[in-house]
């Protein structure tokens, strides 16, 4: 883990990764990295919490969100921070933030289901203080910016599977860290296919 790393224009990564390491020039392109398989997920689970209010899966794990929320208590990060969290999916991090006190949260994702999804299971919870849009964080609408905290728990790692130029894809999604993460932010990143260095090296024009 990497705690406020500084990095050229200014901006902060905290980087925990669970090991791994892309091979060559990159990683086996997998169906993981289209939009395509996420509709498809995103769908099934949409439709089984209307009928069951299965929440559906939390990506790696409660323990993982529990410490990307220790990391900003310890790092005194103001509750009323800004804070993106990308590739949202369900949700359920936005949740878990809100409950613990940020006011100022939204989420994105590039699938509409799991934008309905998320906005479901936040209605269920009572909670009205979150913001959730229909994004592609490569292509960022104009309006996604000035974030104090990015948070990707599992995304970069998608993009990184994109059998459509992968390599060009991450360098898209670097550029677009720059401009959403205002200077001085905190980008936190959960990852199961790089190392921290690797992540470093990858974020480090941000």
């Amino acid at each position: 883990m990497s705690e406020g790393a500084d990095h050229g224009g200014g901006a902060g990564a905290a980087a925990w990764s669970r090991g791994g390491s892309p091979g060559g020039d990159g990683f086996a392109p997998s169906a993981l990295g289209t939009r395509e398989h996420w509709d498809a997920v995103y769908e099934r689970e949409l439709q089984t919490f209307q009928e069951y209010g299965d929440t559906g899966e939390i990506w790696f794990g409660e323990e993982s969100m529990a410490r990307l929320i220790r990391w900003m208590q310890n790092h005194k990060i103001p509750l009323d921070a800004s804070v993106l969290d990308i590739g949202t999916g369900n949700g359920v991090f936005l949740v878990e933030l809100a409950k613990f006190g940020f006011s100022n949260i939204a989420g994105i994702d590039y699938s509409p289901s799991a934008i309905q999804l998320s906005g479901s299971i936040i209605e269920k919870e009572g909670l009205c203080n979150i913001k959730l849009k229909v994004e592609d964080f490569l292509n960022p609408s104009t309006e996604l910016s000035g974030f104090h905290i990015c948070i990707d728990k599992g995304t970069f790692d998608a993009i990184s599977l994109n059998p459509d130029n992968a390599v060009e894809k991450r360098k898209q999604y670097v550029k677009s860290l720059s401009r959403v993460l205002k200077v001085k932010g905190f980008f936190l990143i959960t990852s199961c296919n790089w190392t921290k260095e690797e992540l470093l090296n990858e974020f480090s024009e941000v």
